[in-house]
């Protein structure tokens, strides 16, 4: 059984209820995590407020630093366990678990570096006085994680957290806690001091929704779906608690025909089968120059039938949906598009060896989608890849910023004109040229446009979002 972790304790909740933890390839509970609630949240803020009116804040930033280092080197040598665990917990096959032990080593690498980079201003101003800026922690902030990828978010949102300064009281969701677990009591092994790290299990309702309104939050960071986002804020509102919200995409492929295929198809299927499409910057939409469109499809399609999808230890090309109602959220799509008759291109396979208990479903690729559809408008969040044909470069702009949503995109074109157009053209928080993800580095602002969100994590620019800007003016004659 897992338990709450608080000031560098593990605590079984004040409720005394538990949650299983299914495992997405065969469907079985394999553990359990604490059903908390407000009384358990309330414990963790106090314990993180005591330790930022204490030891957290008398380290300098150089401690701050080799603490998060620390840290990391010690992530660093736990990486096969805390892939172990995320691949149980989310049915992610091995290499992308893997994957997102090593970015969570470089997240923790990054931010210790950047402790003591963190530099006011001094402004110039008339005769008399000088005046400078300081950037100062929030305090405590809560941290709300999804499940798609536990480790890598918790890395980008509390890694900078602390390094600003600030203690964390961190909610993973409920479907994946078993990985954050672990590393905060590795950060306590290493020496972070009790309260800097606190981990709170249970459902949103409940959980998430304690620590958005608990008055000692100074400010939240919430990754998930744009109607939760949307709770979140209305209630931090209320006391006027800043927000840092990343929420749902609908980013685009745009291909135009001087693309260099052999090297956009490839990415453009992983954008979409990575996690089993379970990714707020899936590359769900692929536009198509109309002069190569039936190429491109028929290319396409040949790729997607080759994937293999499984059970995680099985490493294929998509392992499980997280759970039973994600696989169903992807089927009443699907139903959907096949009753508005938008033509299947091709799909992958479910191999024999998978469980008929496990969530699997299968890559598909869909043409012709109309842009309207909802599953050209919203976010599926499943292996579902849409295509639509495009005429000219305004066509293609008009067919990305289509939607609600403005996270990330892709271009591919081999004119440097156009990729200058097109980057200040589509509305997104990040446009890769020719790429899609630069390898997905942790030095990369990362947030949105419109229903995707607003503020930014990753890089240096989250630091500027967890804290909070003090002018000083001093008369000094």
């Amino acid at each position: 059984m897992q338990l709450n972790f608080i000031a560098n304790q593990s605590f079984a909740s004040h409720s005394g209820r538990t949650l299983p933890v299914i495992d997405p390839s065969d469907g079985q509970p394999f553990d359990d995590i604490q059903r908390s609630d407000e009384r358990d949240i309330d414990d963790a803020v106090r314990a993180a407020r005591q330790c930022f009116e204490g030891p957290w804040s008398a380290l300098s930033a150089a401690e701050r630093g080799r603490l998060l280092m620390a840290l990391s080197n010690k992530v660093a040598e736990h990486a096969d366990e805390l892939a172990a665990l995320e691949q149980r917990d989310c049915g992610k096959p091995t290499k992308q678990a893997k994957a997102d032990a090593a970015a969570l080593v470089r997240y923790f690498e990054f931010y210790a570096g950047a402790c003591d980079k963190l530099h006011g201003e001094t402004l110039p101003y008339q005769s008399g006085y000088s005046v400078f800026t300081w950037r100062e922690p929030h305090g405590v902030t809560g941290h709300v994680i999804p499940w798609n990828y536990p480790m890598q978010i918790f890395g980008r949102s509390v890694g900078g957290a602390l390094a600003a300064g600030n203690c964390c009281v961190v909610k993973p969701a409920e479907d994946a806690c078993l990985s954050l677990i672990r590393v905060a009591q590795l950060a306590a092994e290493v020496g972070f001091p009790p309260g800097a790290i606190n981990i709170v299990t249970g459902y949103g309702h409940e959980v998430g929704d304690a620590l958005a309104r608990h008055a000692g939050i100074d400010h939240i960071s919430f990754t998930g779906s744009p109607r939760v986002g949307t709770i979140i804020q209305q209630v931090a509102a209320e006391r006027h608690c800043p927000v840092t919200l990343e929420l749902g995409g609908k980013s685009p492929q745009i291909i135009f025909a001087d693309a260099d295929l052999d090297a956009a198809l490839p990415v453009v299927i992983n954008a979409i089968v990575q996690n089993a499409g379970q990714t707020c910057s899936a590359g769900s939409r692929v536009l198509i120059e109309q002069r190569i469109y039936d190429d491109v499809l028929a290319r396409l399609g040949e790729a997607f039938e080759a994937l293999r999808v499984g059970p995680a230890a099985l490493d294929l090309d998509v392992g499980p949906l997280i759970r039973q109602t994600q696989q169903q959220r992807v089927w009443d799509f699907l139903s959907d598009a096949q009753s508005a008759s938008i033509p299947i291109v091709a799909q992958g396979t479910v191999v024999d060896e998978a469980p008929d208990t496990g969530f699997y479903q299968a890559p598909v690729l869909l043409a012709d989608v109309p842009v309207a559809h909802r599953v050209a408008q919203e976010e599926v969040f499943g292996p579902v890849l849409s295509a639509m044909p495009f005429t000219d470069e305004d066509h293609a702009v008009e067919l990305a910023n289509a939607t609600s949503f403005g996270l990330v995109a892709g271009v591919w074109t081999r004119d440097g004109a156009r990729q200058f157009r097109m980057a200040r053209r589509v509305k997104a928080g990040q446009v890769f040229i020719n790429n899609y993800g630069a390898g997905g580095g942790v030095e990369l602002p990362f947030g949105g446009y419109k229903s995707s969100g607003y503020g930014r994590e990753k890089g240096f620019e989250a630091l500027y979002g967890f804290t909070v800007l003090k002018t000083v003016a001093v008369r000094h004659g």
